[in-house]
């Protein structure tokens, strides 16, 4: 006959699902700690992404989960959650006060990736976690318009100190210029600023660092995978075929520079009418489902194209800010939710902040 003990415990937890990383919470390492109280039990877990929206129902699910076995009187379950730095590509190391960098982008231009990177950045700073958001794209920085932010940013000595919106930390080349003044820069030139807007930004204590990159395989993107140490990429594309051919270049390009893809979004997969609510698939159907199996990668959500969304967008208002609790920012959390998850089953760099050992003959 089976006793209750720490490994009946984790037997029983091994079989429980996040719904997110999809996998269990075993294998995940949320546990930290068990307590048992004859047939009385505790459980103490830490998740590996920000939670905060979720939190009483992940608890409420897993205590129903343990008080449905037989030897389980009662349960109580504590549920936090702390996110990690993770391995990034090559020898590069991790900014400091950078947890994690997340670039997003697309194959081609027109398929919605800055506005899905910035109500990415949005939902993770409403799950709880400290957020900025840089915008790559030189030649067309739209971050300040987005986010109703404008003006020149403080320095502090030789260090630029990034505005604030939204509880978003936010640098951009578009603060530096008037909107509509163009950048008639060459390759070298746009890299050099990349690097400058990434290393002299005092971004404080992030968790998350959103890149919104330009379209397109070229220097941004080259620079970015030398240069800059990204724990992980997100493409967006549209169910289209045009935007899915170059949406598999971008893949294909972060995998041949050893840049972890955590996975696509489809945006635009329905148009739903301003009018009377219908969804219809106008680009074609599918299409970032059939790109996530080709590439044995997860479809990390998908997105509408909603007269909304473009609104908020022109207001400064992104739509996870203006309607948080609407039907459109449900869907951008779960695709936030997807993409911190994904992430938080990456190694860890572990070799952060270790002491150095001098020995030496005395």
């Amino acid at each position: 006959m089976s006793t209750l003990s720490e490994d009946y415990l984790k037997g029983l937890l091994s079989c429980i699902e996040d719904p997110y990383a999809k996998s269990d919470l075993i294998s995940l390492g949320w546990l930290r700690g068990v307590g048992i109280d004859e047939n009385r039990v505790s459980v103490d877990l830490c998740a590996g992404y920000p939670i905060d929206g979720i939190r009483e129902s992940l608890m409420r699910s897993i205590r129903e989960a343990l008080e449905a076995d037989e030897l389980i009187e009662s349960a109580v379950v504590n549920l936090a959650w702390r996110v990690f730095h993770h391995k990034v590509q090559g020898e590069l190391n991790p900014l400091d006060q950078v947890k994690n960098i997340i670039a997003v982008a697309s194959g081609k231009g027109g398929v919605g990736k800055s506005t899905t990177a910035v109500n990415l950045a949005l939902a993770l700073r409403a799950d709880g976690a400290r957020v900025g958001v840089l915008d790559a794209d030189i030649y067309g920085p739209s971050m300040p318009r987005m986010l109703g932010i404008s003006g020149h940013p403080r320095t502090d000595g030789n260090r630029i100190i990034p505005q604030l919106a939204h509880g978003l930390q936010v640098m951009s080349i578009g603060f530096m210029v008037e909107e509509d003044t163009p950048m008639i820069w060459r390759g070298p030139m746009v890299t050099s600023a990349l690097q400058q807007l990434l290393t002299e930004t005092n971004w404080e204590g992030l968790d998350y660092l959103v890149v919104d990159l330009p379209p397109g395989t070229g220097d941004i993107q080259l620079t970015l995978a030398q240069k800059v140490p990204v724990s992980g990429s997100v493409i967006v594309t549209t169910p289209q075929d045009i935007a899915l051919l170059d949406a598999r270049k971008a893949v294909q390009m972060f995998r041949k520079v050893d840049m972890n893809v955590l996975g696509v979004i489809e945006n635009m997969s329905t148009h739903i009418c301003s009018n009377c609510g219908h969804e219809e698939t106008i680009f074609g159907s599918g299409g970032g489902q059939r790109m996530s199996e080709d590439y044995d990668l997860p479809l990390l959500g998908t997105l509408p194209l909603a007269l909304k969304i473009r609104e908020d967008l022109d207001q400064g208002m992104p739509t996870v800010v203006s309607e948080p609790d609407s039907e459109l920012t449900a869907r951008y959390r779960e695709c936030a939710r997807n993409t911190a998850a994904r992430l938080s089953q990456r190694p860890r760099n572990l070799d952060l902040n270790l002491p150095q050992i001098n020995i030496r003959n005395m």
